[in-house]
C-alpha cells in the first residue's frame, strides 16, 4: 500500500530538493536544507508515513554542513534527492 504523504509534506520536500541544488557551495543554504529535511524528518514520522522518513534519514546521514568548505557529499545527496523525486512521481 502506497504512503499517502499530506499536500504541505510534499511542498516542503519539492523545496527542500530546490534548495539542494543551491547548498553544494553555499553554506548558509546548506544548513538551511539540512533544517528543513531534519523537520521533514519528523512530520513525517508523526504522518507514519515510514518508508518516506526512512529515506530522508538515509540523506540526512550524508548531510554534514561545514562552514567555509564545499560539500564533499554534494552529488550523492543531489543523486538521492533526484531518486527520491522520481519515486514520487514529481
Amino acid at each position: 500500500m502506497a504512503e499517502i504523504i499530506p499536500q504541505d509534506i510534499k511542498e516542503d520536500l519539492e523545496k527542500a530538493a530546490g534548495l539542494h541544488q543551491r547548498a553544494s557551495s553555499d553554506y548558509e543554504k546548506c544548513v538551511e536544507f539540512n533544517k528543513l529535511m531534519s523537520d521533514l524528518l519528523g512530520r513525517l514520522e508523526d504522518a507514519h508515513c515510514y518508508k518516506t522518513a526512512d529515506k530522508v534519514m538515509g540523506i540526512l546521514i550524508d548531510c554534514n554542513p561545514k562552514q567555509g568548505s564545499q560539500c564533499e557529499k554534494a552529488t550523492r545527496i543531489g543523486d538521492k534527492m533526484k531518486k527520491f523525486q522520481r519515486e514520487k512521481g514529481d
